[in-house]
């Protein structure tokens, strides 16, 4: 039974190492693609640092010993998944939100969403079906669920899109407040 703890706990190490390993990579990359270059450069210090113990650790001895290959790839994927969860709940950055409202809610959408805090631009257009208005939000992604629920409640039909917004410059935006 002795002999088992310590390949249990290598194990559990590479896969655990592996969890941070890609958990860091995946805020490495928001973090570059929010242009933060410096915070991206330390946190692939950390993310690097802790591959090479984890790879060490699966490569000692050979690669003969198949539940470590599995401990590390499935670290990969667990790491995946909850540097996804965690750049979830970081929500950094802004983006876009189109919507194209139905002609007659344009004028109750652009005063819900400014009632909220949100700056929207508004731009008369022709559609495919004839005259529309396009709203164009910038937010913050902590505040899109909100934003969502504003167009949901108005007319859960409404066409939308959402993109990434990587650099603006001035705006409006909620206060921390709403």
């Amino acid at each position: 039974m002795e002999t088992w703890l310590p390949l249990i706990g290598g194990y559990l190490f590479i896969f655990f190492a592996r969890v941070v390993d890609m958990s860091l990579d995946v805020i490495r990359v928001l973090m570059l693609m929010r242009d933060k270059r410096l915070l991206a450069a330390a946190v692939g210090f950390l993310e690097v640092s802790v591959f090479i113990l984890a790879l060490n650790k699966v490569l000692a001895g050979g690669l003969n010993d198949p539940v470590k290959v599995i401990a590390y790839a499935g670290g990969f994927a667990t790491g995946n998944y909850i540097g996804s969860l965690i750049e979830g709940r970081l929500a950094l950055g802004y983006l876009s939100l189109q919507v194209f409202p139905a002609p007659q809610l344009a004028p109750q959408f652009i005063e819900r969403l400014r009632q909220e805090g949100f700056g929207v631009t508004s731009v008369e257009c022709q559609g495919q079906c004839g005259e529309r208005t396009v709203l164009f939000v910038l937010l913050k992604r902590r505040d899109l669920q909100r934003a969502l629920s504003i167009l949901n409640k108005l007319d859960p039909n409404t066409f939308f899109n959402v993109s990434d917004a990587r650099l603006i410059h001035g705006g409006v935006f909620p206060s921390k407040g709403k």
